[in-house]
């Protein structure tokens, strides 16, 4: 008889000091919070909270820049450009809004878009590994025709490297021209 009570006994016990573990546990628990909530929070104004990460740069350097229309996205793209192609971009867009007063911007396809109309888009760049590609979508009734090729009829590439000159009044008077031409829509 003396070892089914001392089995009731052991068993109890451990029921007992399961049960005390888990009230220490809980009253731990409950500490944690009263202190918790009597400490102020600190917290920084939302502008300041969330840390703006660096754009990714996808292949050639080219930055990964959201779809947006306006200004800032361009300015973003041009911020975060590499190098000596922020150099590149920044104459560019100056060149651009100089250019052509009023200029609309974008940036789609993690490229700034220039356009004339509501929808209407004139001419782009885009960061390769050695040089940026400047893209006038009707480039072939520019005079005189830009020299780079392309596979689609009428677009026309001027590629700049590092250290080229850039003939910033030729390159004035094709922006001027393709932005009195009919653009691209997209």
């Amino acid at each position: 008889m003396s070892k089914p009570a001392t089995k009731t006994r052991s068993v109890v016990a451990k029921r007992t000091s399961r049960t005390s573990a888990k009230a220490a546990k809980k009253k731990t628990a409950a500490r944690r919070g009263a202190a918790k909530a009597a400490k102020p929070h600190k917290t920084a104004p939302k502008s300041q909270s969330r840390k703006v990460a660096k754009p990714a740069l996808l292949a050639g350097g080219n930055p990964q820049i959201a779809k947006a229309d306006g200004d800032v996205p361009v300015q973003a793209y041009i911020a975060a450009m590499p190098g000596w192609k922020r150099d590149v971009g920044r104459r560019l867009d100056a060149l651009i809004a100089r250019t052509v007063p009023g200029v609309r911007k974008a940036v789609k396809w993690n490229s700034p878009f220039y356009g004339a109309e509501s929808q209407s888009w004139f001419l782009n760049f885009h960061c390769f590994t050695k040089y940026v590609k400047v893209a006038f979508f009707r480039g072939t009734s520019l005079r005189p025709v830009p020299p780079g090729e392309s596979k689609h009829k009428e677009v026309r590439y001027l590629d700049i490297r590092e250290d080229d000159e850039l003939d910033e009044a030729q390159l004035a008077l094709w922006v001027k021209q393709a932005s009195q031409l009919p653009g691209e829509r997209m």
